[in-house]
């Protein structure tokens, strides 16, 4: 469903006129920002199959920091792979880094670490990779890419949209004070329900994920 679609579904069980724009009037832009907080509320309760995707960089020679350009800053990475010698990077703690970037002598080679190192001026996540790249090599970031905030009718939402719908009514619903049958209360526990549901039916695609291992 696209954001224009989403916030009809929620006007319907309002019992309000639908709208052919979000913004066609004050209340149903009010409805846009709750879809938009439901979206995200929704969307980091679990790292959904839908926002899972693959980011890449190619190393240049003596450069060590890169941008994950459209990561934005809610994305978080999986694991990352040299895709040129098909090995694994392993994290490294920020202290780890600046150690070995300042008070010793980093090295050029084939990457084999990677840490976070802030944001560009996009809003975009950094990565440094040590040892400082030595030639062109292409990194795979897997990662849940999490959305932006909706702005446009025409904006996709990519993960199930019925927990969406079930938490922007739930805040419309407290919102307004008066609910015509159906108290913001009982509508909470249904919007859990609905997430509930809708990130046990993804997870079976990643039971891995799920399992508690002892070692």
């Amino acid at each position: 469903m696209n954001y224009l679609e989403l916030v009809n579904a929620v006007l319907r069980r309002l019992r309000e006129t639908t709208v052919s724009d979000v913004d066609q009037n004050t209340y149903s832009a009010l409805i846009g920002e709750f879809v938009n907080d439901a979206k995200r509320y929704c969307e980091d309760a679990w790292d959904w199959s839908p926002l899972r995707t693959t980011l890449t960089a190619t190393t240049s020679e003596g450069v060590f920091n890169y941008t994950l350009t459209g990561s934005g800053q809610r994305v978080k990475v999986f694991r990352v792979i040299d895709d040129t010698n098909n090995r694994f990077l392993n994290y490294q703690t920020a202290d780890w880094m600046s150690n070995a970037f300042l008070n010793e002598n980093a090295p050029s080679g084939e990457p084999a670490y990677y840490s976070f190192n802030g944001v560009d001026a996009a809003g975009d996540t950094q990565v440094d990779i040590y040892p400082i790249p030595g030639s062109a090599y292409i990194i795979r970031f897997e990662v849940v890419k999490r959305t932006e905030r909706f702005t446009e009718n025409s904006d996709e939402l990519l993960i199930p949209d019925d927990p969406v719908i079930q938490w922007a009514y739930a805040y419309a619903l407290r919102e307004r004070g008066e609910t015509g049958g159906q108290s913001g209360r009982e509508q909470v526990l249904f919007a859990q329900q609905a997430l509930s549901d809708a990130i046990a039916l993804d997870a079976q695609k990643h039971p891995e994920e799920t399992v508690w291992k002892t070692i």
